[in-house]
């Protein structure tokens, strides 16, 4: 963890690419011991499906585009402005039916949730369907309990 302030400029922070898309590592563990925050670039079509968190804490905040979230067995049509607060043991669904993109700020409480995306990111890079079995190893391993499928 660094003990220094972080400032990141417009087009600064590293990026790992989901579905072609990138997400930004904002603040990671590596910054701080209590959060980490992305900018997420969701593709239309996109979905996390349905998922459950045994210990993090989530938070989204809708800047450009919509996107449809379910939370317990709310649905939320999420515009600009719009957000969310994720406690543990909430099943929820983060997805995009639009045909446009949707910028979203999200935090994860403990950090360390970028290793889970730069994961993902290579799963989903090598093409065709993600491997159901594969994916639910995947979010095992990051305190993700998978209910439905992903859908890239």
């Amino acid at each position: 963890m660094s003990a220094k302030p972080i400032i990141r400029r417009p087009g600064e922070g590293r990026q790992v690419r989901l579905a072609g898309h990138p997400m930004t590592c904002l603040v990671t563990g590596n910054d701080t011991r209590h959060t980490s925050m992305f900018e997420w670039m969701i593709p239309p079509g996109f979905s996390t499906g349905l998922h459950v968190h045994r210990v993090q804490e989530e938070t989204f905040y809708v800047l450009e585009g919509e996107c449809d979230w379910q939370v317990g067995n709310e649905r939320v049509r999420a515009t600009p402005g719009t957000y969310l607060f994720l406690p543990p043991g909430v099943p929820h669904n983060i997805g995009n039916s639009s045909d446009k993109i949707a910028r979203v700020l999200m935090t994860v409480s403990p950090p360390g949730h970028e290793r889970y995306f730069e994961e993902l990111a290579e799963i989903v890079a090598r093409g065709g369907a993600a491997d159901p079995a594969e994916i639910a190893k995947l979010r095992a391993r990051y305190d993700t309990d998978q209910l439905s499928a992903l859908r890239s």
